[in-house]
């Protein structure tokens, strides 16, 4: 049976609090959700060397398989399951393991770059950015690529100051122009509390079988018209 879906993109710089924000948003409503992360949807680079996957620049836009990201989103939206692939950090490469995503009332697009590209936009029913220092981030990242990650300090920082600053400043600060609403500093309560009401008043309104087509526009006191 279908299942009316709303859906959710958010994105933001490395560390910027974007898996923390749609764990809180979603918290009180877990089964009516399936979050997707961007990241399971780098390119498969299984045809390169371990040393040349390590060295290509995962923040540029052409480090994703958009393509196949946006035939999932429309096969979820039209109450179809997928079968997302799976990314290892640790290898840099897409693995062979398959996970059966079933459609949801809500879908949660999380990632750098989920709100740059247009494709991908014309299916966000919610377009969400979350802005945080710059500092703070980078400390963010250390701490998870270093602990969670098992990567070398030396290298997380060379990899910051090569691909990742410069990409955030080149696509990711921008795309910020596309959300509806920018969260500053993280886990901001107000944007929080007021996202998780949007998302109870869309699974209520899709337990009826209706879709409300007009909650592209959330206006906010903190920057619900992209602006920063």
């Amino acid at each position: 049976m279908s299942t009316p879906s709303f859906v959710i993109g958010i994105a933001g710089g490395t560390g910027a609090g974007k898996t923390t924000i749609s764990r809180l948003v979603t918290r009180n409503v877990e089964d009516a959700v399936t979050r997707i992360p961007l990241d399971n949807y780098y390119v498969d680079r299984s045809d390169l060397t371990f040393e040349r996957r390590r060295e290509l620049n995962y923040d540029h836009p052409d480090a994703f398989e958009w393509d196949l990201l946006h035939t999932h989103l429309e096969t979820l939206v039209s109450g179809q399951p997928i079968e997302m692939p799976q990314y290892d950090f640790e290898t840099h490469d897409r693995t062979s393991e398959r996970v059966r995503v079933e459609p949801t009332e809500v879908i949660v697009l999380e990632g750098i770059l989920a709100l740059y590209d247009a494709d991908i936009r014309g299916l966000l029913d919610l377009k969400v950015y979350v802005e945080t220092d710059a500092d703070v981030r980078i400390l963010r990242r250390i701490r998870r690529d270093v602990g969670d990650r098992g990567r070398d300090l030396d290298g997380v920082i060379d990899q910051y100051l090569s691909t990742v600053k410069p990409m955030h400043e080149r696509f990711i600060e921008p795309s910020k122009r596309h959300a509806d609403l920018i969260i500053p500093e993280g886990a901001n309560s107000v944007a929080v509390d007021l996202l998780a009401g949007k998302l109870r008043m869309e699974i209520e309104d899709s337990g009826d079988g209706d879709r409300d087509t007009e909650a592209t526009s959330i206006e906010s006191p903190i920057g619900g018209d992209g602006s920063s």
